[in-house]
C-alpha cells in the first residue's frame, strides 16, 4: 500500500489501517466479510511526498525488496523518492513508455506561455495525427518569471506512467540561461534534436553561445541543434505587445511541426495541415477574436519557414571553440 502522506503519531497510515481492519475482520469471522484462514503480509509506506515523482525504478526497487521479503528500520513500512531511514533506494529506472513515443522536454521562463503552447501541441497531435498524448508542466503559476519546465509524450497507444521524463526526443530551450541552472540536455536519446531561441542568424555564433561542455555532449551524440529568434518573430506579428511574450510559444508550434516527424508520417498536405493547426488554435484563443487566432496561425507558419539549423559541419569542425 502506497499513500502520498505521512502520519507518524499513527498505528499505520489512513488506507493501509483500513486494509489491516478489513483484513483482521475477515481473519476474524465477522459479521458481513468472507472467512479467511490467513493474511497476507502487508507492506506500506510513503510516496510521493512533497509532490515528488514515483517512478518506475521506484516500483522495481520495491518489488524486489516485497519479493525478498526484505524490512526497513521500521519493519515493514518504507518510504520512497526521499533520502529517509526508511527509504528504498531505486536502481534501475527503465524507460517504460510504449514503443515507439515521442517524449518533449522543454525549458522556459513561467509567463511566457509555453504550458499553453504544450497544451496546444498536445491537442493538435491528438486530432490531427490521432495519437495518445499527455503533456503537463512541472510548476505552477506562483512561479511566473522564473524558470519553467513542462512536459510532452505522444505515443499510439495509453500512456501508463506520469512523472518528470528521463529520455526525451526533443528539448526546446527558450532561454540559453537554461545551461546554467543545470544540464538541460540530460536524458536526450542520440540523434534527438534541440532547439535554440536566439537572437543570432549566423549559425556558428549559435553554436559558439552553447557552453562547451553541452557541445561536447551534442557532438557525441549525434543531437541536432536548431535555431529561431522566436522573440523577433512574435514581435514582427503582434498586433499587441502584450501578446508579444505568449506568442514566442506558438511559434514553438510551426518548430515542432518541422523538426518532429509526426507531419511526414501523416502524409498530410499542407493545407490540411495548417487546417487542422487553426482548429487547436481557435480552442485555445477563439474567444479573443479571429484577429488574434490569424496572428497565432502566422505565428506557426513563420515558425516552420524560418527554423533553421547549425549544420554538422560547423559543430563537428572545432572541438575547442571558446565560450
Amino acid at each position: 500500500v502506497i499513500e502520498r502522506l505521512d502520519v507518524p503519531a499513527a498505528q499505520s497510515n489512513p488506507l493501509a489501517a483500513e486494509v489491516k481492519a478489513a483484513l483482521f475482520d475477515a481473519v476474524s469471522g465477522a459479521p458481513g466479510y468472507d472467512k479467511i484462514d490467513s493474511v497476507p503480509a502487508l507492506y506500506h509506506g510513503s510516496g510521493g511526498l512533497g509532490s515528488r515523482d514515483i517512478r518506475p525504478g521506484d516500483i522495481v526497487a520495491l518489488y524486489e525488496h516485497i519479493s525478498e521479503g526484505r524490512e526497513t528500520s521500521a519493519g515493514r513500512y518504507f518510504s520512497i523518492g526521499i533520502q529517509h531511514p526508511t527509504a528504498i533506494t531505486m536502481g534501475i529506472d527503465p524507460d517504460v513508455r510504449p514503443v515507439g513515443s515521442f517524449s518533449m522536454r522543454g525549458h522556459s521562463v513561467g509567463g511566457y506561455g509555453s504550458v499553453t503552447t504544450n497544451k496546444v501541441i498536445g491537442t493538435m497531435v491528438a486530432d490531427l495525427f490521432d495519437k495518445e498524448v499527455q503533456a503537463y508542466p512541472k510548476y505552477g503559476s506562483e512561479k511566473k518569471g522564473l524558470p519553467t519546465t513542462y512536459f510532452l509524450t505522444i505515443a499510439s497507444e495509453h500512456i501508463p506512467i506520469h512523472c518528470e521524463l528521463h529520455k526525451v526526443e526533443f528539448v526546446p530551450l527558450n532561454d540559453v540561461n537554461a545551461f546554467r541552472n543545470g544540464n538541460p540536455l540530460f536524458g536526450l536519446v542520440e540523434g534527438g534534436a534541440m532547439l535554440l531561441q536566439s537572437p543570432a542568424s549566423d549559425p556558428e555564433q549559435v553554436w559558439r553561445g552553447i557552453p562547451e561542455t553541452a557541445r561536447q555532449g551534442i557532438r557525441e551524440k549525434g543531437i541536432r541543434v536548431y535555431y529561431l529568434d522566436m522573440v523577433e518573430t512574435a514581435r514582427d506579428i503582434a498586433s499587441s505587445p502584450d501578446l508579444v511574450q505568449r506568442m514566442q510559444g506558438i511559434v514553438l508550434l510551426g518548430v515542432f511541426l518541422k523538426v518532429t516527424p509526426f507531419a511526414e508520417q501523416s502524409g498530410l498536405t499542407d493545407a490540411t495541415l495548417l487546417e487542422g493547426v487553426e482548429r487547436s488554435l481557435r480552442k485555445y484563443f477563439g474567444r479573443r477574436g479571429d484577429k488574434v487566432v490569424a496572428e497565432n496561425l502566422e505565428c506557426v507558419r513563420r515558425g516552420i519557414a524560418d527554423v533553421r539549423e547549425v549544420s554538422r559541419e560547423i559543430i563537428e569542425s572545432e572541438v575547442n571553440l571558446e565560450v
